[in-house]
């Protein structure tokens, strides 16, 4: 399949639908008069629309582009391994971590997930786990730009470096406005249009496929046999193992490991709309992705003969330009690219959070206690530096093993070991668990991770979560010892912290 050239009309939809965007990122910017309305809208986000928005954060170009090509060339695992596993991860999490974040806000005043860390453990590790998580999100949304640079080629033929750099350019412009506010509008926007383009390229590969003398339930005894397994054979990727490990993996993630995530439910105002929010997203990742995954899945009758690295660059371009109306296939171009956008947007505003509130402080303590107007100014540069940096990786992503390299490998061995002490931070069941528990626990999953770079080989599913395994090992097993052997006690600071956290009378 050779790229698209768009019709006129797929342009002019695209410029008015970011005319659209730029006009929520300017009303938004209306409603934002500190850094607490720009990291997390006050903590007053409705939670249908916290769901809406922590639902289409999994959406970023990744899945129209390095899923894209899995959903092609190993069929419906992806939808066990990645959306079965969100939903009961992100069900899980709601009766579990997500309602302590926002009575982590309400407790201490927070606006980033990691400001919480130095009353907790120490400044020490409050530094290393924010750096560390930095590290991963350069990675994630370098990912997600080369992967908007990968599906603007395939629409228009745009070189992918020059996707990549115009991306962040509209995301510079966007961010600065609007903030988390902006981002969670978009969401909604661009939900509304991904699921009406997702339905009609539904509804047309249905169609499509009765010229074979197939329909919806035929059609999966047609496809290869490895494209209708739930789960692929051996060890590797989408294996039984792999799948069941990387729900680990995805629970932490999805249930505030992931920064952004937890900045979704950071802004609702109490746990109880935090687990209404978690819920709604959990029902919407069981039931929308095998809809929008089942024309990559048809793909192999409808366009065979392509390697995954082909299907990753144009199958889903080639999908919306066959099967969509002129008009439709711009509009899905646009919703696409502004998910990205407001996926990265929404990284880059938490990271600024992180270093307006935790890292720069330390260095320049007067920051916390600026006045409003100069703490949104340094809430809009930090966005700004960070987003800068993340482009001019994503120019450079083939170093880090591509789109697909860079989500599952860096960024799954990077998160284990920042998210543990974050989260499990939060209960009383690792209240002994101290600031030596929390850095040992991050150098000991970041050494397993380095020694399986530097030669150490594990089977593809032990690689995967033996960062976070160690992580969680280390760091409970020094509470532990602090609890029986040490005998440390907890400062009465921590008591007081983990009872209103775990206060259900909301």
């Amino acid at each position: 399949m050779d790229t698209m050239v768009m019709h006129w009309l797929d342009w002019l939809v695209v410029i008015l639908f970011f005319v659209m965007i730029l006009w929520i990122g300017i009303r938004s910017g209306k409603n934002i008069n500190s850094s607490e309305d720009f990291f997390i809208g006050g903590g007053k986000i409705p939670w249908w629309l916290s769901g809406i928005s922590h639902h289409v954060s999994g959406y970023s170009g990744v899945v129209f582009v390095g899923y894209a090509g899995i959903a092609y060339t190993q069929g419906m695992s992806i939808y066990f391994w990645w959306a079965v596993n969100i939903a009961i991860a992100t069900a899980i999490g709601a009766v579990t971590i997500i309602p302590r974040w926002p009575r982590l806000r309400r407790a201490l005043g927070i606006q980033s997930p990691t400001e919480y860390l130095k009353m907790r453990y120490s400044q020490s590790a409050q530094l290393l786990i924010a750096i560390s998580g930095i590290v991963t999100k350069l990675l994630d949304v370098a990912a997600k730009w080369t992967s908007m640079g990968l599906l603007l080629y395939g629409f228009t033929g745009i070189p992918i470096w020059v996707g990549v750099v115009v991306s962040g350019i509209v995301s510079l412009i966007y961010i600065a406005i609007g903030g988390i506010l902006a981002d969670l509008w978009t969401d909604f926007v661009q939900f509304i249009i991904q699921v009406a383009a997702g339905l009609a390229l539904f509804i047309g590969v249905i169609i499509h496929l009765g010229d074979y003398g197939l329909n919806f339930f035929s059609v999966f005894s047609e496809l290869p046999t490895a494209g209708t397994a739930v789960f692929n054979a051996g060890r590797g990727q989408g294996s039984l193992s792999w799948t069941l490990l990387y729900f680990f993996v995805i629970f932490f993630s999805y249930s505030g490991g992931t920064w952004n995530l937890a900045a979704r439910f950071i802004s609702t105002p109490n746990g109880k709309e935090a687990k209404k929010a978690a819920l709604f997203s959990a029902g919407l990742y069981l039931v929308w992705p095998f809809i929008l995954f089942f024309p990559m899945f048809c793909g192999p009758l409808i366009f065979p003969g392509l390697t995954q690295k082909a299907a990753e660059a144009t199958l889903y371009a080639t999908l919306t330009n066959t099967f969509l109306p002129i008009g439709m296939v711009g509009l899905v171009l646009a919703s696409m690219f502004a998910n990205t956008m407001t996926m990265c947007n929404s990284d880059a505003n938490t990271i600024a959070a992180v270093l307006t509130r935790d890292i720069l402080p330390i260095f320049k303590p007067e920051i916390l206690k600026a006045s409003e107007k100069k703490s949104l100014w340094y809430a809009r540069i930090t966005t700004i530096v960070f987003t800068g940096f993340t482009v001019i990786l994503a120019l450079f992503s083939d170093y880090f093993g591509g789109v697909t390299g860079l989500i599952l490998t860096w960024f799954a061995a990077l998160l284990g070991p920042t998210a543990i002490p974050l989260l499990l931070g939060l209960f009383p069941r690792f209240k002994y668990c101290d600031s030596k528990s929390a850095i040992a626990s991050m150098i000991a999953g970041l050494g397993v991770f380095v020694a399986t770079k530097l030669g150490f080989s594990f089977e593809a599913d032990i690689a995967l979560i033996a960062p976070l395994a160690t992580s969680f090992v280390v760091y409970y097993g020094i509470g532990l010892y602090n609890q029986y052997v040490a005998k440390k006690p907890v400062k009465p600071e921590i008591e007081q912290l983990m009872a209103a956290l775990s206060d259900k009378n909301e």
